[in-house]
This record gives C-alpha cells, structure tokens and sequence, in this order.
C-alpha cells in the first residue's frame, strides 16, 4: 500500500513538472525567446497537431501489446459528440489564453491565476446544474478569488490585460471541468482523450490558418512538437496517479505545479517570484485546499478543479 502510494506521488510531481513545462514553452515561443515569435493560436494549433499525434501512437502501441486499460466493452455507449464538442471549444480557448497569458507574466502567476477555474466550475455548477454550494466552499472561493485580486496587481495603476487572460483561462478551464467530469463517467478515458485531441486539431487548425508561420529553426520545431507531447504525457500522469489512490490524496499535489512554475521562472528567464506574486499565490493555494478539504469531508472522490488544469 505504502510503495502505490508512493507511486501515486512520483506520478503526480512528474505529471506537475510537466504542466508547468508547457507554460514555459508557451512563453519561450510566444516571447520570442528561442529566436521566432510564435502566435498563442499557432502554439495551440501545434498542442492539438502534437497532442493527437502521441494520443494515437500511445493507444496503438497499448492495442498491439494486448494491454487496453481503457478497452470499449460491449455496453459502453456511443460517443457524446456534442459534449465533446463543447469540452474541446472551452479547452481550446482555456489554453489559447493561457500560452498567451504565460508570454508576458511570469509563470508562478499565470499559474497560479489558473488554479482559480475552481470557483467557475462551481458557479456554473449552482447555475446550470442547480447544485447547492454551503458556506465552506463559499468561502473557499472568496479567498482564492482574493489571492486572484492580488495578482492582478490593481495597485499598479492599471491591471495587467495578460492577468486577465489567465483568468479568463481559469474561467473556461472551471467550466470545462463540468463536462470532463460528465464524460468520465460515461466514456472510456483513451477514446476521450483521442476525440478531444482530433477534434481540437480540427478546430485550431482551422482558427489558426491566417497566423501559420514556418517555425525557423530547430528550436522552434522542437517547442511546437514538444508542447503537444509534454501535456498527453501529463494527462497519462495525472491518469496514472488517479488509478494508483483516491483522488482525494492526489488532487492537493498539483498545487505543486506552482513550484515548478517558480523554478522554471528562475532558471530559464532569471525571474524571482515578489512579494505580490508569493503572496497572491499562497492565498489562491489556500482557499484551493480548503475547497478540496470540504469536497473530501463530504465524501466526494471528483473534486471541482483536480483535473481540469491538466486536461487543457
């Protein structure tokens, strides 16, 4: 018990190392740091490209070997297209604005703004599905959206518009969240993940056409394969962990995610994280655990916001 445990944990550092590391490609391609500037929508359109790429690969290579962890039974139901449709078209626009965002803050922050897609899955939840929210998850989402105020750095005189990017990611990563939620519960994770990936490519594709650039140099090819690879792996990861113990063991550690985030920043670019951003940061974690420490008292295993940054 003690060894899967452990497993869990290795799963989900590495799976946080890898979530971090795409918004650190974001930001070197869309910065102009490895020699190209790169458009938010054609890193997108290279996430999906890439991402179904290695989906495919991963599920032939699992069908040849016999071992189908995710195999269609004979009652399974057919796909909710639609429902994918929609998860995907909020995923698409959650992660276009993050890799935008991640451009032009430092990472811990455009991270950090991200883990507030809680408090949108839980709003949408109490106006689309009629759940009723207690007084505990209220003030969950108070203080995370108070460590959101923070980052957003008001008192500079104007609010950053890449801060409102991430939030705004926050907000269609939280309601995509509701509908990741409905479709694992219906559908096979493997053929999720390949209709996701297909239809996000189709759709980027398409979004992305007036901005297509040849990358110009290796570096920039590498980045733009290694984005989609980099997030199918974390999913893989997350996937992992979640099969190795409850989710309530494994959802605290992807905060984890902003320390990564942190040393990226400070490696790569040199960036130290102030004041401002530590402090915003640590209350945005608060009122995170807090909601998870209701969810698990309540005995809920799918926790609002466990998945959903790692699924964009």
């Amino acid at each position: 018990m003690r060894s899967t445990l452990l497993a869990a944990v290795f799963a989900m550092l590495g799976c946080t190392m890898l979530v971090a590391g795409t918004t650190l490609i974001a930001k070197a391609l869309g910065s102009g740091a490895l020699g190209q500037q790169v458009h938010p929508l054609m890193i997108s359109q290279s996430r999906f490209l890439w991402g179904f790429i290695a989906v495919a690969l991963f599920l032939g290579l699992r069908r040849a070997t016999g071992r189908q962890p995710w195999r269609q039974s004979a009652d399974t139901p057919r796909p909710h297209y639609r429902r994918h449709l929609i998860r995907t078209m909020l995923g698409y626009t959650g992660g276009g604005l993050m890799f935008a965002a991640s451009a032009h803050l430092p990472l811990a922050d455009a991270n950090a703004l991200s883990f507030t897609s809680p408090v949108a899955t839980m709003a949408f939840a109490i106006l689309v599905l009629g759940e009723r929210v207690g007084p505990w998850r209220w003030a969950a989402a108070c203080i995370a959206m108070a460590g959101a105020a923070i980052l957003l750095r008001p008192g500079a005189g104007v609010i950053q518009p890449a801060a409102l990017l991430a939030l705004g990611a926050a907000v269609c990563m939280g309601i995509e969240n509701i509908f990741i939620k409905r479709l694992a519960t219906s559908e096979p994770f493997g053929r999720t993940m390949l209709i996701n990936n297909a239809m996000g490519m189709g759709i980027s594709a398409v979004i992305a056409t007036p901005v297509l650039t040849w990358p110009e140099s290796p570096q920039v090819w590498a980045a733009l394969v290694g984005i989609g690879v980099v997030m199918v792996s974390a999913q893989i990861l997350l996937l992992t962990a979640n099969r190795l113990a409850d989710v309530s063991f494994v959802a605290p550690f992807f905060y984890i995610t902003l320390v990564w985030a942190a040393f990226y920043d400070i490696a790569v670019f040199g960036l130290w994280p102030d004041a401002v951003s530590i402090t915003g940061a640590c209350i945005v974690v608060a009122g995170g655990l807090l909601m998870t420490w209701r969810e698990v008292r309540a005995g809920r295993r799918t926790l609002p916001g466990a998945t959903g940054n790692a699924l964009r």
